[in-house]
This record gives C-alpha cells, structure tokens and sequence, in this order.
C-alpha cells in the first residue's frame, strides 16, 4: 500500500520542525506576559521579539496585533473598523461572510476578479467603505490586483482590508504595503494553528475592546503560538517549485478531459480547483482517498458540507458543473512524483467513472 499524499495544504499544513522547536521553548516560558513580575516580563520580552520579527517578515512597519487566526483577525477588521460600510467580493472565505453581516457584495468576472466598475459604484455610493478582497481565493488560487484596488479605495477615501491567510510571506507583489488592515495566519505555512495578526496601519481606524493587545484583543496571549509563528516565517516557500508543478497539473488536466478553473487568470502557484465532468466532487473525494490521496471540495470551512460552491456560483458556475470541483494544493514537500501520482489517479477515476455511466 503506497504511502499517503496530502495535497490539502491550503486547508493546513503539517508544522515544520523548526515552528515545533520554537512552540516547546515557549512552553517552556510558561508565565503570563501580562504579569509584572520577572517571569512575566521575559514572557512579554519574548512575546515583543516574536511580533516583531512577524511584522519584519511581511515588511511592515506599522501596529500588529496578534490573533488566534486569521478569522479573528477579519472579524476585528469588519466590526470595528471606523467605518459607515463595508463591502466585500463575491468570492470572500465564509469568514468573511460570517463575520460582516452587513457587508455590500461587489460581483466578480468568470475568472473570478473583482470587477472593477462595479467597485468604483459601490464606493460612490456615499459613506466611508471598508472593502475586502482576498490576496488568493482559498478555493481557486485566483490573485486579486490588490494595487489597483487599493488605488481605487483610497481615492474614495475608503480603507482596504485584505485577507492574506494564502499569502506566502516572501511572495512577490503581494500589495501589503496597499492595504490598511492584513489578516493573517500561521498554519496555512507550516507554523502551529491557533495564532494569526492583524496588521494595522492605523489604530486610530480601529475601536478597541479592552484587554490584552493595546486594548484591542481580549484574552492571554499566545506566547508559544507567537514563538512558532515567527519561526516559520525563517523558512521561505518554494514559490517557483510550485508553480511549475502546477503548470504541470494544468496541462495534464486539460489533455485529459479535464476543466481547469480559472486558468486564465493570475492564481496562487500552490493552489487550484479542475472539474471532472460527469463526477460529483463528493464521489471524487471518496475514491482519492481510497487512492490514498487527500484533497477537498472547497474551502476546508465548507468542504465539509459539500454545498454548491459560492465562489464558484459569483463566477458564473452552473451548479451542477460546480459539483463536479476538487482542489488540489501544494506543499513544502510536494514533488514532481506526487503530481503524476495524482495525475494518474484522477485519469484513472475519470476513465471508470464514464465507464460505469456509459
């Protein structure tokens, strides 16, 4: 029996050795950072180091407020920016959706880009706007021109909120310098789950809560996920691997009958949705995995209830066709020999699946 591929890391990623390392020494700092006392002031000198380095690997200079992930760090964003309305894409996480119930929905092209005039309107609208976009659709891969959007908010004297949960931190162009508020988190990377940011150009667009984090974030603060966190943003992503392997997947998919999402369109190197005509994602998913392969259907936050994608559903996707999508994603160790492992499964499970409709 082959060994087990994983090809959800957008979903999560195993924690690298070095993310471990840093959690066990922060466990081992076990006192409070908010306490005076000495034990507590090297827990809070240790915690100041870890925000800062974070800070330093997405090249920000401005206020980071730590999180326990990235939905946490959207909701901050949504319901307490300082604000009279927010809008979002069409295609933003549930996260996004759950957490702004109020939000204005901007439509996206088929390639799953925001449209821009439809943005533009929305902004004149009146009223000063949050807008959020994602810098990669979790589910597509599709990139967001986050500049070009940024541009168009803040000349109407709105703030951007992007949500870079898929963000490699040594990504190229990743229009963090743009935005306003960046939404973070550790373990889409390889560092340990339960701990994000928020960054904040600005703490005066932002109504604090009271408690830890300046006042903006209640609760203990998360030393060892913080030590682990930084750690990982040491160890860069191999962009440039992933992106040839995925061009590899691309063409194997088209030539063999396959529809490629969004392939037109600018997308993350590591992630990317294919329909299998004729093969509900569910009845896919059940065969990978006897196949020993792990993939999803959307988003790990929806996957599960296998309803109609809404990301695909804003990009013009009828639902039955939309049923019939999987996403395969990349990581740190995902090697040539684990596409054409897929490759060959997914042929194999089309070519049995029209056998036995036919």
């Amino acid at each position: 029996m082959p060994d087990r591929l994983y090809l959800d890391h957008a979903a999560t990623t195993p924690v690298i050795e070095a993310a471990r390392a840093a959690v066990i020494e922060g466990m081992a700092r076990w006192a409070n950072p908010s306490s005076p006392h000495a034990e507590g002031r090297a827990a809070r000198a240790a915690l100041e180091d870890a925000r800062r380095r974070i800070a330093a690997a997405y090249g920000w200079r401005h206020e980071t407020i730590l999180t326990s992930g990235t939905s946490e760090a959207l909701a901050i964003a949504l319901n307490r920016a300082s604000v009279e309305r927010r809008l979002a894409s069409a295609v933003e996480h549930d996260a996004v959706l759950r957490a702004g119930a109020d939000l204005d929905i901007i439509p996206v092209s088929s390639e799953g880009l925001l449209d821009m005039p439809a943005l533009d309107a929305a902004l004149a609208s009146g009223g000063r706007a949050l807008v959020c976009v994602q810098w990669a659709n979790s589910e597509t891969g599709v990139r967001q021109p986050v500049a070009a959007i940024a541009e168009r908010v803040h000349a109407a004297g709105g703030l951007l909120l992007l949500d870079a949960a898929q963000m490699p931190a040594d990504a190229e162009d990743n229009g963090i310098a743009a935005a306003d508020f960046v939404a973070l988190s550790a373990h889409k990377r390889g560092g340990p789950p339960g701990i994000g940011a928020l960054l904040v150009r600005d703490l005066a667009t932002l109504a604090p809560s009271g408690g830890q984090e300046r006042g903006y974030r209640p609760g203990t603060e998360n030393l060892p996920g913080a030590l682990g966190y930084a750690a990982v943003l040491d160890e860069p992503e191999p962009l440039a691997d992933w992106a040839r392997l995925r061009a590899l997947l691309d063409d194997a998919i088209a030539r063999s009958g396959g529809e490629v999402v969004a392939a037109h369109a600018p997308r993350h190197p590591a992630i990317a949705s294919y329909r299998m005509p004729g093969t509900a994602a569910a009845a896919q998913l059940i065969r990978f995995d006897l196949a020993g392969i792990s993939v999803s259907a959307g988003s790990a936050c929806s996957s599960g209830s296998m309803k109609p994608s809404h990301v695909l559903a804003a990009m013009g996707w009828a639902e039955a066709a939309s049923r019939e999508v999987v996403r395969v994603s990349f990581g740190r160790t995902t090697g040539e020999a684990d596409v054409t492992r897929f490759i060959q499964a997914w042929r194999q499970i089309a070519r049995e699946t029209r056998s036995f409709a036919a």
